[in-house]
């Protein structure tokens, strides 16, 4: 996520939460009380790539020798069960799709006849991510009707465009695998509204799994390993 975003996520929370102190009665006193509570969530996602050039980079290759990735907006949606383990601690089940793309600008020669000239493939990853994250949240004292959070926890997620067919004029193109798991941290602020509760919250995520499909290419080959990475901004609705 680009700087700006994040500073513009924080100032939203610091207004908000200003706005909330200067209440003095409490909206749903109750409702952390509640052993189950239900909800969902809307959102926007950068997903990106860790990418580890494999160690005979300079020996191996005779056209590929760097590639870059570049993150693109994308959106989740979700649905949320909540389970209450003490005053301070929840677990979380939120299951959903994420909706993505990262870019991968590949350099390469090109030669054409005795002329070899330096050229750039743009590879364009799409991924719809089905995950099943659990969380463990750890809650602050309330504050009139405001009460910041942190979370922690995994995500198993299945990608359903990995196995998509490539177009031939997508051509050539990297396949990726179509399972990974993620380790995940977040920090947001729920604040308490009359009927309901609202979250925000910002998560970042860190796949764990190498997800290229070694295909007998230089485009495969490159990498030793290409881990995914991903930061999301979520309002929840509870």
């Amino acid at each position: 996520m680009k700087r700006f975003e994040i500073i513009i996520f924080l100032l939203l929370l610091t207004v908000l939460a200003n706005a909330q102190e200067r209440r003095h009665a409490w909206n749903k006193p109750n409702y952390d009380k509640y052993p189950f509570h239900f909800g969902f969530a809307v959102g926007y996602n950068q997903m990106d790539f860790k990418i580890i050039p494999d160690s005979k980079l300079l020996t191996q290759f005779d056209s590929v020798y760097s590639v870059e990735g570049y993150d693109r907006p994308g959106f989740n949606i979700h649905m949320v069960g909540n389970m209450r383990l003490g005053d301070n601690f929840d677990l979380r089940f939120i299951p959903g799709l994420a909706f993505g793309q990262r870019d991968l600008h590949y350099r390469h020669n090109e030669i054409n006849g005795n002329d070899t000239a330096i050229r750039t493939h743009v590879m364009k990853i799409e991924s719809t991510l089905l995950s099943f994250p659990l969380y463990v949240k750890y809650r602050s004292k309330r504050l009139n009707n405001w009460r910041p959070y942190l979370l922690f926890g995994g995500n198993y997620t299945w990608d359903l465009e990995a196995r998509k067919k490539i177009k031939e004029e997508e051509s050539p193109k990297i396949r990726l695998q179509n399972q990974d798991f993620y380790i995940e941290a977040g920090v947001g602020i729920d604040y308490y509204f009359p009927f309901f509760k609202l979250a925000t919250e910002l998560r970042f995520s860190w796949g764990m799994m190498n997800m290229i499909k070694y295909e007998n290419t230089e485009y495969s080959n490159f990498y030793q390993k290409l881990n995914s990475k991903m930061v999301t901004l979520l309002i929840f609705v509870e």
